[in-house]
């Protein structure tokens, strides 16, 4: 799961508080190869109302991507065991993780351990504000992060400028962190349209993954789809 692709795959993500079923069964007539579920502010307890739900409209595999330590549920097909090391918050270093260790032991969840890492995305992210930390500037301290992550064992990368960034991430840096590290890349934050995919696209990450803009436009997941 989640494995090194030779073209770039599509991931959706889904915020329990916007959850839209009619986003999940347009993605059944896609080329969507995973759902994510999770949110960095859950207003609403509806975490596993939705993994359920999300999971009796598709086949398509259903990730957790946890905004806390609440937010696991033995109904979904595996779980991000996110660290964000963008950040020097020792609560998403290892705290929060303590605190939800024995709940996904005792799920059976899939766990895959990811380095979470947040890049400047000229606006101020739900993630910063929730976590207290600053994302990273610089394409040194980037890759250097990256790097990192590979050292410390880690499955994955995930990679992003923050929901709903202004400025989405630069096609350069994506092409730098995959000639330095052999781990799957997923990259994210302001993709909002078909032409900042095809940016994207060019610097062909393993994954990328579009969550903000289609809550907003659902219809923009067919145009998107197009590429893929």
């Amino acid at each position: 799961m989640l494995k090194k692709t030779k073209h770039t795959q599509l991931i959706i993500l889904i915020d329990p508080d916007k959850y839209n079923p009619d986003l999940v069964k347009m993605a059944n007539h896609t080329g969507v190869s995973y759902i994510f579920v999770g949110g960095s502010l859950l207003k609403n307890n509806s975490f596993e109302k939705t993994v359920k739900s999300i999971k009796s409209l598709t086949k398509i595999p259903l990730i957790i991507f946890p905004g806390d330590e609440t937010q696991v549920s033995k109904f979904a097909d595996g779980i991000l065991i996110l660290s964000l090391l963008s950040g020097r918050n020792p609560e998403y270093l290892i705290g929060k993780h303590v605190r939800a260790a024995a709940k996904i032991k005792a799920s059976k969840l899939l766990p895959i351990p990811t380095g979470y890492i947040l890049v400047h995305g000229a606006k101020k992210s739900t993630t910063e504000k929730v976590t207290k930390t600053k994302p990273l500037t610089t394409t040194k301290e980037i890759i250097d992060t990256c790097v990192a992550a590979e050292l410390l064992g880690k499955q994955l990368i995930y990679l992003e400028a923050g929901s709903g960034a202004n400025k989405p991430l630069n096609v350069s840096i994506i092409k730098a962190i995959k000639k330095s590290v052999s781990l799957p890349l997923i990259v994210g934050g302001g993709i909002d349209s078909v032409e900042k995919v095809k940016k994207i696209l060019l610097s062909k990450p393993d994954y990328m993954i579009i969550g903000n803009a289609l809550e907003k436009s659902p219809d923009l997941l067919i145009d998107i789809n197009r590429l893929f």
